[in-house]
């Protein structure tokens, strides 16, 4: 299993950025993808997960819900994080994981992590 997150940058308060999360080494479909995110000295938090099924739920933290959308192409063998009106407090690396046993939000039960890309918002 392995996973390659990308898509971050820098942007101004109210920008958006699209994080993908690439898939190798299994069955998309199979697994639960999640987004974490650590900002500087701060723990691992979840942000949002789409369960395994093809027509996954999606689930979200309750500070990006309405701004940051979670899909999934499995054609394209990817999980993309549409983050949109972004603040501040959104700077961290974000991390995709993937589980088989469905969506977690505990770091420490996560079954695969990616490396991380940064997103920094900032004037």
């Amino acid at each position: 299993v392995q996973l390659q997150a990308s898509g971050g940058g820098s942007v101004q308060p109210g920008g958006s950025l699209r994080l993908s999360c690439a898939a190798s080494g299994f069955t998309l479909d199979y697994y639960a993808i999640g987004w974490f995110r650590q900002a500087p000295e701060k723990e691992r938090e979840w942000v949002s997960c789409i369960t395994r099924r093809s027509d996954g739920s999606t689930y979200y933290l309750d500070s990006v819900k309405g701004r940051f959308t979670i899909s999934k192409d499995s054609a394209k063998r990817t999980v993309y994080l549409q983050m949109n009106s972004l603040k501040p407090e959104d700077t961290a690396v974000y991390y995709c994981s993937a589980d088989y046993a469905g969506c977690k939000s505990r770091p420490s039960s996560v079954d695969y992590w990616g490396k991380g890309t940064l997103v920094t918002v900032s004037s």
